[in-house]
């Protein structure tokens, strides 16, 4: 297995040869893609070329996340691009089905393509990293049946790799968590709405304002299970009363706190291992 120094050399080897053209980089402003950006913009200073950060503005991601990207894309120094989408008509996944994070990858890196072959830009690169390798991720299809570039992953970095490397750059959104669309907050077969996906921000930025620092709000119906880190029970327990009355606010009838605690796909535990491999 290649030492983290390694996977480093390989990393800005594999940069520096992508950025003696221009290049597009799928941006959120999260820890991955903001690491990648950052490289892409360093390498290009070298070569005078230009790097496009592109975020797409979407009501499955928190508000919030968008303004973010933005600060953090003119904080490195890349051209910040704004796609505006609207993934539960165009995408198909308004029933949330088992296939979801597929056919929204799709939909997403097809439009991207289309701006970079509007600007002539052949390479278009996104964060997938190593340990996004070995989990529930049908995204990751879709990314290679469009030829989309994963340079953390195809260096081998995994999640905690990457946060070291930021750190290294000093970047602020190293110890950053993770953001993934809130769709993945309700089972599948679930009927999305942007009401239901607003209703779950609005309760996990309430909870993230306490301190917490990672947070998901799974939807079960009427019922609303928190997960948060288990060292961060207390935190839970001491504003109980709080917490139960604004979510009850929301709509939710039922408040849950999962003792399992925070875990990244806790909505994929049902998928079977033979589905999986079909994907």
């Amino acid at each position: 297995m290649s030492s983290y120094i390694e996977k480093k050399v390989q990393l800005f080897k594999m940069i520096d040869e992508y950025a003696v053209q221009d290049v597009m980089v799928a941006f959120s402003g999260g820890v991955d893609s903001t690491m990648l950006l950052k490289l892409c913009c360093e390498a290009a200073k070298k070569t005078g070329k230009q790097v496009y950060g592109v975020t797409m503005q979407t009501k499955l991601h928190p508000v919030r996340e968008m303004e973010e990207a933005g600060a953090a894309c003119n904080e490195i120094g890349a051209t910040h691009m704004v796609i505006k989408i609207d993934e539960l008509q165009e995408a198909g996944i308004m029933n949330n089905p088992i296939n979801r994070c597929y056919l929204c990858k799709k939909y997403l890196f097809l439009r991207l393509r289309r701006e970079a072959e509007r600007l002539g830009i052949s390479i278009i690169m996104e964060g997938t990293n190593e340990d996004d390798l070995h989990v529930y991720r049908p995204g990751i299809k879709a990314l290679r049946e469009l030829e989309i570039i994963s340079p953390l992953a195809q260096a081998g970095l995994t999640k905690q790799e990457v946060r070291m490397l930021a750190a290294e750059f000093g970047l602020s959104v190293a110890s950053k968590p993770s953001a993934p669309c809130l769709a993945t907050r309700f089972p599948y077969g679930t009927e999305l709405t942007y009401e239901k996906m607003a209703q779950v921000e609005k309760g996990e930025t309430y909870l993230k304002e306490m301190g917490l620092h990672n947070v998901r709000m799974r939807v079960h119906d009427e019922i609303a299970r928190i997960e948060v880190n288990q060292e961060e029970f207390p935190v839970i327990m001491a504003h109980q009363e709080e917490i139960t009355g604004y979510l009850k606010q929301l709509g939710y009838v039922y408040i849950t706190l999962d003792l399992e605690g925070f875990r990244s796909g806790s909505m994929d535990i049902k998928i079977t291992g033979d589905y999986k491999q079909k994907l």
